[in-house]
C-alpha cells in the first residue's frame, strides 16, 4: 500500500498471542515470516521499531504458574523469566537476514518524564542509525499497578509518538475495527477507516481481544487518539497469517485510523503550545541567523541562560533584544548549560565531554515562533 511505501519509520507492535499462541511458546514460523517482511522493509532503507508482548507469556512455564490469572508480584516474575526467551526468539528471526536486534525495556515513566524520554529517544535513534532493530517491551518486572502502560498497543503509540514515526502497525488476531464483535455478531460491519475518533467509533470497541494478551479493540482506540494525535497513521491488521506485513503492502482487509496531522506539524504545535518554559537561554545574532536556517542552537552561540531546568524542560528562546524567538527541550541542565556558553564541544568542562550532547537545543527538539 503506498502509505508504506512513502513511510521511512514504522512501528510494528506483536501481541502475545500472535507471537506465544495458546502453547506459550515463540512461534517461530510465523515469526521467521514476520522477520523477511521487516527485513525488505530494511531493503528499502526504512526504520523499523517493533514492540513485542510475549514475556509474560513465554515465563509461565518456567515459573510453574500455568494459565490462571497472575498476582501483580507473579506477573512480574514471569515476565523476568520471559524476557531472555522473548529476545532470543527474535533474534533467532533476524539471523539468517543478517539483522541484530536489541531488547529495550520501558515504563509509563519513561514517556512521561522528558530527561528520560530524551534518554530512551537518544538510544532508540542510536540503535536505528546503526542498522539494529530496537524491540521493545514494557518493562514488567518493575512497572506497578498505578504505573504502567497496561497494554503494548498504547506503549506503541507512546514509541511511534517519541520517534516520530508515520505508520503504526498493530498486528492484531483480528482485521480491524467493526460496527460490533463479528465473533458474537453476524450483523457486524467492518469499518476500512477512520478519519477521526467520535464517540461512536468508540462505542464500537466493545472487548474483543484473546485469553493470551491483554489489549482489545479499546486499547487499540486508545493507541489510535495518541498515534493519531502525533501525526502517525495507526493501521490495525489481522496478524495471525505468515508474511502479515507483506500481505497488509497487497491489501489484505485492515481499519485505518488516519493521522490528524504530519509528525513534524505535531511536533510543533506540542513545542509551541503545550508546554510551560522551565527557563530562557538568549542567543547571539549569529546563532539567531543559523536557527532561521534549520540549525540546532549550539552552547557558542548562546549568552546567557536563566532560571533552573532540568535536561529535557522546556525553555524559550530570547534574541539579545529580549525577545522570543522560539521554544525547545534543553539538551542540558541549567547548571551544566552556564559552563558551556559561549564555548565548542572541545572546550567543555571535562565532566561534560563525551555525553554526545554538542548542542544546546536540537533542531528536532526546537520550533520558531515564526513556524506557529
Amino acid at each position: 500500500m503506498n502509505l508504506l511505501s512513502r513511510a521511512s519509520r514504522i512501528v510494528i507492535k506483536v501481541g502475545s498471542s500472535l507471537l506465544a499462541g495458546e502453547e506459550r511458546k515463540p512461534r517461530a514460523r510465523w515469526l521467521a515470516t514476520l522477520a523477511e517482511d521487516v527485513a525488505a522493509l530494511r531493503a528499502e532503507g526504512k526504520h523499523i521499531i517493533i514492540v513485542s508482548s510475549g514475556a509474560v507469556a513465554l515465563g509461565r512455564d518456567r515459573l510453574c504458574v500455568g494459565g490462571r490469572k497472575l498476582k501483580l508480584a507473579e506477573k512480574q516474575a514471569a515476565a523476568a523469566c520471559g524476557q531472555t526467551a522473548l529476545i532470543e526468539a527474535w533474534q533467532a528471526a533476524f539471523a539468517p537476514h543478517k539483522l541484530h536486534v536489541a531488547q529495550v525495556l520501558l515504563t509509563l515513566e519513561d514517556s512521561d518524564n522528558r530527561r528520560r524520554y530524551l534518554n530512551a529517544r537518544d538510544t532508540l535513534e542510536t540503535l536505528l542509525a546503526a542498522g539494529v532493530i530496537p524491540v521493545i517491551n514494557e518493562n514488567d518486572t518493575v512497572a506497578t499497578a498505578e504505573l504502567r502502560f497496561g497494554d503494548n498497543d498504547r506503549l506503541a503509540a507512546r514509541v511511534a509518538q517519541m520517534t516520530g514515526a508515520e505508520v503504526l502497525i498493530l498486528l492484531s488476531d483480528v482485521d480491524g475495527l467493526y460496527t460490533a464483535n463479528p465473533r458474537t455478531d453476524k450483523k457486524a460491519k467492518h469499518i476500512p477507516e477512520v478519519p477521526a475518533i467520535t464517540p461512536e467509533i468508540e462505542a464500537f470497541a466493545g472487548g474483543i481481544g484473546s485469553d493470551v494478551g491483554s489489549g482489545g479493540m479499546v486499547t487499540k482506540i486508545a493507541a489510535a487518539r495518541i498515534a493519531t494525535a502525533s501525526g502517525c497513521h495507526l493501521l490495525v491488521v489481522l496478524g495471525l497469517p505468515e508474511h502479515p506485513i507483506a500481505a497488509l503492502s497487497a491489501g489484505a482487509r485492515h481499519t485505518h485510523f488516519r493521522a490528524l496531522d504530519n509528525p513534524e506539524n505535531a511536533r510543533r504545535a506540542w513545542l509551541s503550545h503545550k508546554l510551560s518554559v522551565a527557563g530562557e537561554v538568549v542567543v547571539d545574532d549569529g546563532a539567531l541567523a543559523a536557527l532561521k536556517k534549520g540549525k540546532s542552537l549550539l552552547p557558542a552561540g548562546v549568552q546567557e541562560v536563566r532560571g533552573n531546568f532540568e535536561r529535557g524542560d522546556a525553555v524559550a528562546i530570547l534574541s539579545g533584544a529580549g525577545k522570543e524567538i522560539g521554544r525547545g527541550l534543553a539538551a542540558f541542565h541549567s547548571e551544566d548549560a552556564r559552563q558551556v556558553i559561549g564555548k565548542k564541544s572541545a572546550d567543555f568542562p571535562e565532566h561534560l565531554r563525551g555525553l554526545g550532547r554538542d548542542e544546546m537545543i536540537h533542531r528536532d527538539d526546537m520550533v520558531l515562533l515564526d513556524d506557529r
